[in-house]
């Protein structure tokens, strides 16, 4: 097995399951569809192509730093101006991290990557309005999903590893994981297809875990010399 690590960041990011309407909400960590959506953007597939090798990738998020949400209102009126449209509620993620482990075939992965470092269409995190900044892509790693979450530092903000003097750290972690799975939830989050005139999503399981790992910006602290009380007082003479 082998898993293809990015690194989702940016001012904001805004991941939903079942918005419509005119409210939209976002999930606390990325969804499937969205990340599958991201690399078939990198890899140049338009809406109406088929993503068949793609939905059986297994995917994993790692939560670096949750972010807090925020809310947007859009106002509209009709082309001539005559008609005031509904309030539009948008919601997003500000100043989130996530680490995402991708699951499958290295060859398949392989070109994914590739097409990540030169993306054919603009990539965002959830909507067009929300891109990634920072780098992307981390490599390929040998193992599953889970395992390379496991394995990997710690990888929130620079600013959010300095502050935090303890030596790891412990994550929320959410993996696709087999329906028998104790304690699993469903959630409808496994693309189908993204044709605008036919957009589908079938049901997925996911796991909940939390996961220990090393804090990259922890250092020991400097050795203490023994205390010895005697050593104020003056030698006799």
């Amino acid at each position: 097995m082998t898993a293809l690590l990015l690194r989702l960041a940016g001012p904001l990011q805004s991941w939903g399951t079942g918005s419509r309407f005119a409210r939209r909400e976002t999930g606390r960590v990325p969804t499937k569809s969205g990340v599958i959506g991201l690399l078939a953007a990198a890899d140049g597939r338009r809406r109406v192509d088929s993503i068949a090798d793609l939905v059986d990738l297994r995917v994993g998020v790692r939560v670096e730093q949750p972010g807090r949400i925020e809310r947007d209102f859009q106002t509209a009126r009709t082309r001539d101006g005559s008609e005031s449209m509904p309030l539009s509620y948008r919601f997003y993620l500000s100043d989130a991290v996530f680490l995402v482990a991708v699951e499958g075939e290295e060859s398949l992965l392989t070109g994914l990557r590739d097409a990540l470092r030169r993306p054919a269409f603009p990539l965002a995190l959830g909507r067009r309005s929300c891109p990634p900044v920072g780098k992307l892509e981390h490599g390929l790693h040998p193992g599953g999903a889970e395992r390379v979450l496991t394995e990997t530092p710690w990888m929130a903000s620079k600013r959010t590893v300095a502050d935090n003097r303890a030596q790891s750290v412990t994550l929320d972690l959410v993996v696709d994981c087999a329906p028998d799975t104790v304690g699993a939830d469903l959630v409808r989050d496994q693309p189908v297809s993204f044709d605008p005139a036919n957009r589908s999503y079938a049901w997925r399981s996911v796991a909940h875990r939390r996961v220990t790992v090393p804090n990259p910006a922890w250092t020991p602290p400097p050795a203490q010399a023994a205390h010895d009380p005697m050593d104020l007082l003056e030698p006799r003479r």
